[in-house]
């Protein structure tokens, strides 16, 4: 269910600060949003591989630009999903099977490769379908698009002819940013060879503008000549994404800050050719554990599948609205931080007022409409609980969810249930081998004994912000610099770990009795 949102004024999405808003604003003066009557996203995917999480957070990322747009204008939008599916397949990729078979169709169009898997018609439908039914489970709103379709089928017979036209001026612009060996051969143009079937990076001997064709040398050196249309060729892809960017009219696209100079280069073809280049902006690239850039043949990053078997997707829509401009670490040790915040962020939303609301990560999340938060339980929380009772499923800790809350249940609370687990599969196989437990000293014994006889004199009834009290009054008590200092020695004895949730939660949670037998043991560890 829905949190009903309070009526805005437009001044609330004229003035919103969010980074949606700020890209939205962009599109206002652009005059083909109002011949066409609505505004065109787009987002590129190369279906040489399965989709992964980098698709997830352009995808995410432009429909957050699509919703404030919308608000801020009331003008509709929509958004290609397009598929480079006529490229040639460069390399045969780790993760699939019949490898030797598919090595055989090494340039060959990705819709051209048998299927690996034996359950579509080429290895590029395969791998579109997996996109599809990727954005569908997501609930992004789409309207995919194939280049086979779109260059077998006419759609970019127009700006084909167009680039035909202007090829001299196309390679004035490429030329510069080759390399003198690649610049010899390059064209606009890699014709598919009517004798092999494979895409050609050859050099063009002639353009043939009034016939609309081209004229190569194929696979075995004969003078070749092909119509540029019919799906006979395809374009290179700098040129291509101009073209594309031409023949819809796209409004809008984003892309990794490693693009910078190919949305430079497009961007002037698309004019050459008669088209006005997209908006967009340019988003930082993750980096892996290390602080180093994820790369795909290193497999170094994380994958959508690890980062949703410890998480809601929430977070991980969350985890690509924050900061998009700014390298951040994509690995398993900031997944509880962007549930939390996440969490945090649906906590606060009621309670704003609508032009604090549509800065809320949430609103742009939901698109307006976040749902009503279920219980003010943290993932860190569940964690550590999963932690102290080294749980081996959710429900050792809904047994104690529901001592602290007596109505919930997994159908009732849906989200806290997926938190449950979560916090059990992150339990496992990151905090279970990692726990350390000091043994305390002579002082460190009075200090944990300090705060079992406050607990003991708790009758169980107390809030979290109450025993939350009663352990700060312990520590300000103590020889320790600082509050923090006084929390991570009890993380450090009672969890195991360095850091921590907010203990008065935690023991609220967990059950005064509970605690005070982690405290015993504590006391006697030796």
């Amino acid at each position: 269910m829905g949190w009903i949102m309070k009526e805005f004024d437009a001044n609330v999405y004229v003035n919103a600060k969010s980074w949606p808003f700020e890209e939205a604003r962009k599109l206002i003066s652009r005059k083909n949003i109002e011949k066409k009557g609505y505004a065109l996203f787009e987002t590129g995917y190369g279906p040489s591989g399965l989709p992964h999480i980098g698709t997830f957070g352009e995808v995410a990322r432009t429909t957050y630009v699509r919703h404030a747009f919308e608000r801020l204008t009331g003008i509709k939008t929509k958004l290609f999903a397009f598929s480079d599916d006529l490229d040639g397949l460069r390399k045969v990729p780790d993760n699939i099977p019949c490898k030797e078979m598919v090595a055989k169709y090494i340039g060959f169009p990705l819709t051209e490769v048998p299927d690996p898997f034996g359950c579509h018609q080429s290895f590029g439908h395969h791998n579109n379908c997996k996109l599809m039914e990727f954005l569908n489970s997501f609930n992004f709103e789409y309207e995919f698009l194939s280049a086979t379709d779109c260059y077998k089928n006419g759609v970019f017979n127009d700006v084909l002819q167009k680039v035909l036209i202007h090829h001299q001026e196309i390679l004035e612009i490429m030329l510069a940013s080759l390399r003198e060996e690649r610049a010899a051969t390059y064209s606009p143009f890699l014709p598919i060879s009517p004798k092999t079937g494979r895409v050609l990076q050859v050099k063009i001997e002639e353009y043939r503008v009034r016939d609309g064709t081209i004229v190569f040398r194929d696979e075995d050196d004969s003078l070749t000549e092909l119509p540029i249309i019919g799906g006979n060729c395809k374009l290179q892809w700098k040129v291509d994404w101009a073209a594309r960017w031409t023949a819809f009219g796209i409004d809008y696209e984003m892309a990794g800050k490693d693009l910078i100079d190919s949305v430079t280069l497009s961007s002037k073809i698309c004019k050459t050719l008669g088209g006005t280049p997209p908006d967009g902006f340019n988003y930082e690239l993750f980096l892996d554990g290390e602080g180093k850039k994820i790369s795909k043949s290193k497999g170094n990053g994380l994958s959508l599948d690890e980062w949703l078997r410890y998480a809601p997707q929430e977070s991980l829509a969350n985890f690509m609205y924050a900061s998009p401009r700014s390298a951040k670490r994509l690995y398993f040790d900031v997944i509880p931080r962007y549930i939390d915040d996440y969490a945090a962020h649906l906590r606060n939303f009621k309670n704003q007022e609508p032009d604090k609301q549509v800065n809320n990560p949430v609103w742009h999340i939901h698109n307006g409409n976040p749902p009503l938060p279920e219980s003010e339980i943290s993932f860190s929380l569940l964690l550590n609980l999963a932690n102290v009772c080294n749980a081996d499923d959710d429900n050792i800790l809904w047994g104690f969810i529901k001592k602290y809350l007596s109505s919930a249940s997994p159908e009732t609370m849906p989200f806290l249930a997926k938190l449950a687990q979560h916090a059990v599969n992150y339990y496992h196989d990151f905090v279970k081998s990692k726990k350390c437990y000091p043994v305390p000293t002579g002082l460190e014994r009075e200090f944990l004994y300090d705060l079992l006889l406050e607990l003991n004199k708790l009758n169980g009834t107390e809030s979290s912000d109450e025993i939350q009290k009663t352990i700060f009054e312990i520590g300000k008590k103590r020889e320790f610099p600082d509050l923090k200092s006084w929390f991570n020695f009890l993380y450090r004895h009672l969890l195991g770990q360095e850091d921590g949730p907010r203990m008065g939660s935690f023991i609220a949670l967990y059950g005064i009795d509970n605690t005070k037998k982690l405290l015993e043991s504590a006391i006697a560890r030796k």
